[in-house]
């Protein structure tokens, strides 16, 4: 089944004829249009259809899978009008903003129902492309990192690791995903500490949390390694969250529920007396977006399938002392899993 048809199907179940993708990364994953915040895509029971403007003509053209349709609003939705008359429309209710649902309510004689994860929800099961360049994303962000990491030593700032890791990146022909976290010493107890002006100290835990973008698609991978000898409560915290991670990897599979991995990794730090000290989910998907489903957190309904990319990060943060994440990208496959990070795990 292709994406499109799966799409059909959800959009079936839901009860629409017609279907206004308005999140970029949607866009982008119906069409293949790389610049989707300057996109919509009207999607129908027989037809597909891209709506964007004059400046991307050309990039239409060469990116877009689908029929294009180059005008700006209220244009776009006029053009669009006849395709949708007398239908039940859904619109991205997390998504589309109240002066855009306003404008198609102006130009459109249909009945506009808000949604929720359709496009989401095929999404969730990557294609052999996507795989791929997912796998050429993290392929990059292990180079970088082998690369930069003789550098993590005391005397460096956390601001120049993260522009050295940033500057590889685009070096070898990839974008930066995201903010490059980098983390030492006390800063670590932050999971989302982004780098900063502190001097890297001997003794220190250090985090580094990055991810490469290739044709759209991230890596996100993180290391805790060690500046000289730590204390022996890192030591023991980094143990313990090692034990964890590498658990709850080996357990990925088709078939187990995303809240049973989490329990598992969760329930060996709770052994370790680190229940309070892991503050948030076991992980994510990856794809387009950085954070997208499924995902891996207490309470969660979703189920792991072949085709989809995941992270496995168990985490472990002290208030005043440091902190610990070990973070791998992993396809599930057919029988199990390939885990698509390759940088080794440092003893500390």
């Amino acid at each position: 089944m292709t994406q499109l048809e799966g799409l059909r199907a959800a959009m079936r179940q839901a009860g629409v004829d017609a279907l206004w993708i308005s999140d970029p990364a949607n866009v982008r994953a119906v069409s293949g249009f790389s610049s989707g915040k300057d996109g919509k895509v009207l999607v129908t029971g027989d037809g597909a259809a891209l709506y964007t403007d004059g400046r991307y003509t050309v990039q239409a053209q060469e990116e877009s899978r689908i029929e294009q349709h180059i005008a700006r609003p209220p244009e776009t939705y006029q053009d669009a009008a006849e395709r949708v008359r007398g239908g039940r429309v859904g619109f991205e209710a997390e998504h589309l903003t109240v002066a855009g649902l306003d404008a198609l309510r102006e130009h459109w004689e249909a009945e506009l129902v808000p949604t929720r994860g359709l496009v989401e929800g095929v999404r969730l099961i990557k294609t052999p492309g996507e795989v791929q360049a997912i796998r050429e994303a993290q392929a990059l962000a292990d180079r970088v990192f082998a690369q930069v990491r003789p550098m993590i030593r005391a005397g460096v700032r956390e601001l120049d690791v993260a522009l050295e890791l940033e500057t590889g990146l685009r070096r070898a022909g990839a974008e930066v995903g995201f903010d490059v976290i980098v983390a030492s010493g006390p800063r670590g107890a932050m999971p989302h500490g982004v780098a900063s002006e502190r001097v890297v100290e001997e003794g220190d835990l250090v985090t580094i949390d990055f991810g490469a973008r290739v044709r759209g698609y991230h890596s996100d991978m993180t290391r805790t390694v060690a500046v000289d000898r730590p204390s022996d409560e890192m030591r023991r915290v980094y143990e313990a969250v090692l034990e964890a991670e590498e658990a709850a990897v080996a357990a990925v599979r088709p078939g187990m529920r995303a809240a049973d991995l989490d329990a598992l990794a969760r329930g060996i730090l709770e052994r370790h007396g680190l229940a309070e000290a892991f503050a948030h989910s076991l992980g994510h998907g990856v794809g387009l977006n950085i954070h997208e489903g499924p995902g891996l957190r207490k309470g969660s309904e979703d189920v792991l399938e072949p085709g989809m990319v995941i992270t496995v990060e168990p985490g472990a943060y002290l208030p005043g002392v440091g902190g610990v994440r070990i973070e791998d990208l992993v396809l599930v496959t057919e029988d199990g899993y390939e885990v698509l990070s390759h940088t080794p795990k440092e003893k500390v």
